[in-house]
């Protein structure tokens, strides 16, 4: 058994992973502090993942295949030249919080100290750039100061653009743990949707997109008008507290003027502001939401400067707390791998310029901050940049302005992708792909959102010839010329040792990053370091669990700061040609650009084609239903996606997820959409609030293609060829989404051109023994093709959006067909296929919303808890159980009916 930590979001859980034979079984490690044995579907379904099916597993140039030493030189030498003719800041890095902490380091060290550019940015940049510089700007250092206790202590958590249950769901699970366990706990959830995390909430607070300074300079009006105040705390640790106060009163108020603005209700505000005045011990918990926004450092430093005017930072129970988004995203700020930063949280000052340049014994070192990501690609079709190296992140589809992307991509000089997986929007254009170790190959450390570091280990062998990414970067550095002492390292441990040491230089307690403690660890000690909190400054500490509890800051003048904030509203706003508001986010089972998720079966089970939610009054206008296509366009692009219709949304607003692409889905790149505005001071984009209008999408036809192996796999990974779906799927269907489900796949079809199905499938499919149906004149046409009496694939086509039921037909994959069966086929209903589940609603345990209203109705359940014991869905993740309440509500309401 090995334990590492999951790849997944940045609460970090332990996991344990058993190899017998070909089989690997994933578990929550119990030892681990973040997690305690708990995980979320994600997670769990890691063993899903593993198979080697459109890994990327040998060096490509042009797509062909070529040897390490071929694809390296080949990088180095147009590095060498591009640096000649153009000079270094021609050379950029979009690096990834996917890296370990090793990988992050050894890139930023090549481009910030060997390079002499700080053109390396990472996709860290669009989740969690405005925390990081709000706390700079109010602790003068990137501390995060609690830890994940702090929510089990807190007699208030604040949950700001935080959809908790979905995002982090074992930090959910745990804050609703202790809430059961401690009912005087109280939860505001403040989103302008209604999310699963809301289902915990004594109140939330559906806000108006844009206008949270607006809510938080009132509430620092009220804590100032309401003696609330820490004056001794205020007077002695902190500056800037008059401005700041100044600002909040002019900006906010009075309780009805900030109801207004922010579209909640006097009650509502009044009832928060209560709330957070009287209970001391208060845990803001912020992220996306909050992040994600042309004001997101204002939004970050107005949530903390009402915990500093409350002194309620430092202490049990009482922080302002920032969550990330990936594995090691706090461990690429540690690194430097912001293009604004230098490494172990160093900045562009001479004085630490001279230190690292030092400690590295570098020949020259970046004297500026470099371009941030959505600039580093305006770069590019600028003519500016020259060659970039894209490191596990597909940006074509998750930056904003995604087509521009593209269009940098391919206009670039050079483009050198490393990445583990053969097949995304990006790897499309890369001219050189470096085959780099997959989670569960490759070893390193990671930092979570509470500063703890733990240890990636590998525990499944290495396929083809892939490689570590530090290993990738220091064959680059060696052929680029320089020393090789400076990259001589052997092992990733090598590399800790090297990052920990720098981390203490010159360090006497003025810098919050310090992992001395760490810097002689032996191989051995390497292998089995246990999670750690850091700062760790010598061998004998045990880590740190919250600082800033004496009170003494890393700015100047050891104070905290108070940010004076005049709210501004959004860049974008609504018109008449575009009326709603677009957000976009994560779903329950789904991560990032889903090239890992999207190869489990059970996590597409829940929700398998990206959607539109809409509240049923902007729906009953756009004359749409629930299932109907409809484009979604902005000024930059338009995506055409499934409607679902959910008064958990606001009029005028509506949420995409981020997660599906041009491998899964024809029009599905929510990135297209988003106009590449930035918040001036940390350059993180704008995602959560684009100006969008919703039109009814009406083909000629639809349809659904179901089969027994997947039709557009590439034939052989050495070759060029495209895959089918963008050969045959593109010509013949508009709308397309391809989607793994357990025995085979599924493809969902939508056209303009009508199109003779019988030649199509002869042509593309090229296969015999078909049975056959149509209805020229209804626009109708099914057909099923046989092998060995058993389903191998089959096609329906019809001019409604309401075709049958595909579950019943999937189930039938791999099983022997009686004549009855065989005759029924087309019908869509075979008679022995078992009754429909539903729709999946526990991914945990692939259990059905069907299946749980009928165990509901039978056995007569009352409450989650007893849906669990008698099916077992909610006792996993338990990211299903806002569901699961409302099928309660539901089956009740049928039973009154």
């Amino acid at each position: 058994m090995v334990q590492t930590t999951c790849p997944y979001c940045g609460v970090g859980c332990g996991i344990t992973a058993e190899v017998n034979q070909h089989t690997v079984t994933i578990k929550g490690d119990k030892t681990h502090p973040a997690n305690f044995g708990r995980l979320c579907s994600k997670g769990a379904a890691l063993a899903d993942t593993l198979d080697l099916n459109d890994r990327l597993l040998y060096p490509e140039l042009h797509h062909q295949r070529v040897s390490w030493e071929t694809a390296l030189t080949k990088v180095a030498n147009e590095f060498k030249r591009i640096i000649r003719e153009h000079g270094a800041n021609a050379i950029a890095f979009y690096v990834s919080g996917q890296l370990l902490t090793e990988d992050y380091y050894v890139a930023n060290k090549l481009m910030k100290g060997f390079l002499g550019t700080a053109n390396i940015d990472t996709n860290s940049r669009l989740c969690m750039a405005s925390s990081v510089a709000g706390h700079k700007r109010a602790f003068g250092s990137d501390t995060v100061s609690g830890c994940y206790e702090d929510l089990e202590l807190a007699d208030l958590v604040v949950l700001v653009g935080s959809n908790l249950a979905w995002c982090h769901p074992v930090l959910y699970q745990r804050l609703a743990a202790a809430k059961e366990q401690r009912p005087r706990l109280k939860i505001v959830v403040i989103d302008p949707r209604y999310t699963a995390t809301s289902d915990i909430a004594d109140l939330h607070l559906p806000i108006r997109s844009g206008t949270d300074v607006w809510l938080f300079n009132g509430l620092l009006n009220f804590l100032r008008t309401h003696d609330h105040l820490d004056y001794e705390f205020l007077e002695a640790h902190t500056h800037g507290a008059g401005a700041a106060l100044k600002s909040a009163r002019e900006s906010a108020a009075t309780i009805p003027q900030i109801a207004q603005l922010c579209g909640l209700t006097e009650m509502d505000v009044a009832e928060f502001y209560r709330l957070f005045a009287k209970t001391d011990k208060t845990v803001t918990v912020y992220s996306q939401g909050v992040n994600q926004s042309s004001a997101g450092t204002d939004k970050v430093n107005s949530i903390i400067n009402c915990h500093l005017a409350t002194g309620r930072i430092g202490k049990p129970g009482a922080t302002p707390f920032s969550v990330t988004g990936q594995p090691n995203a706090m461990g690429g700020r540690e690194v430097g791998a912001l293009a604004n930063q230098l490494v172990a949280h160093l900045d562009f000052k001479p004085e630490h310029l001279a230190l690292v340049q030092q400690f590295w014994q570098s020949p020259v070192i970046a004297q500026q901050p470099g371009l941030k990501a959505v600039e580093l690609y305006d770069a590019i079709v600028a003519g500016q940049i020259k060659a970039i190296w894209i490191m596990a992140t597909n940006p074509v589809v998750s930056l904003p302005h995604a087509d521009k992307v593209k269009q940098a991509l391919g206009m670039c000089e050079l483009v050198v992708v490393s990445d583990c997986v053969r097949y995304t929007d990006t790897t499309e254009f890369a001219h050189v792909l470096l085959p780099a170790l997959a989670w569960g190959e490759k070893e390193g450390t990671v930092t979570n959102s509470e500063r703890r570091i733990s240890r990636q280990r590998a525990f499944l062998p290495v396929p083809g010839d892939a490689k570590p990414d530090w290993w990738i970067i220091t064959e680059v550095a060696r052929r680029l010329g320089f020393a090789e002492t400076a990259f001589a390292y052997q092992s990733s441990a090598d590399i800790f040792r090297e990052y920990a040491a720098l981390s203490g230089e010159q360090n006497k307690g003025t810098r919050d990053f310090d992992i001395s403690g760490l810097a002689n660890l032996s191989d051995a000690d390497y292998q089995r370091l246990s999670p750690v909190q850091w700062p760790l400054k010598s061998p004998t500490e045990v880590g740190t669990t919250r600082l800033f509890s004496d009170y003494q800051f890393f700015t100047a003048d050891n104070k905290a700061h108070l940010i004076a904030i005049m709210p501004r509203a959004p860049v974008h706003l609504p018109n008449r040609d575009y009326p709603f508001i677009l957000n976009t986010g994560r779903t329950r089972d789904q991560w990032h650009t889903m090239t890992r998720t999207g190869k489990s079966a059970r996590l597409l089970s829940h929700t398998s084609e990206s959607y539109v939610e809409i509240h049923p009054q902007d729906a009953g206008l756009l004359r749409i239903q629930v299932g109907d296509l409809v484009t979604v366009s902005s000024e930059l692009g338009q995506v055409v996606v499934r409607v679902k219709i959910s008064d958990h949304q606001q009029p005028g607003n509506v949420f995409i997820p981020m997660h599906w692409n041009g491998q899964n889905s024809s029009q599905a790149r929510v990135g297209a959409l988003i106009p590449p505005v930035t918040d001036p001071i940390s350059g993180q984009p704008e995602f959560k609030h684009t100006p969008v209008k919703v039109e009814r999408y009406q083909p000629a036809w639809y349809g659904f293609l179901l089969s027994s192996t997947e039709l557009d796999a590439p034939s052989n990974q050495e070759t060029s060829a495209q895959p089918f779906s963008k050969i045959t799927l593109h010509e013949v269907a508009d709308y397309w989404v391809k989607v793994r489900e357990v025995a085979g796949w599924r493809y969902e079809l939508a056209g303009q051109r009508r199109i003779d199905w019988s030649l199509w499938v002869r042509q593309q499919l090229g296969t015999e023994d078909w049975l056959e149906f149509q209805d020229r004149a209804q626009g109708r046409y099914r057909c099923a093709n046989i092998v060995n009496e058993q389903l191998n694939i089959c096609l329906f086509i019809g001019a409604e959006a309401r075709l049958t039921s595909r579950k019943p037909l999937m189930s039938l994959f791999g099983k022997t067909l009686d004549p009855v069966e065989r005759l029924r086929l087309l019908t869509g209903e075979p008679n022995s296929a078992p009754a429909a589940s539903g729709e999946v609603i526990c991914a945990c345990h692939a259990v059905g919303r069907e299946t749980i209203l009928a165990a509901i109705r039978q056995h007569g359940l009352v409450n989650y808890q007893q849906i669990g014991e008698t099916l077992k869905a909610g006792t996993g993740c338990g990211s299903c159980i806002p569901e699961l309440k409302a099928l309660l509500i539901e089956a009740k309401g049928r039973e009154v009916a």
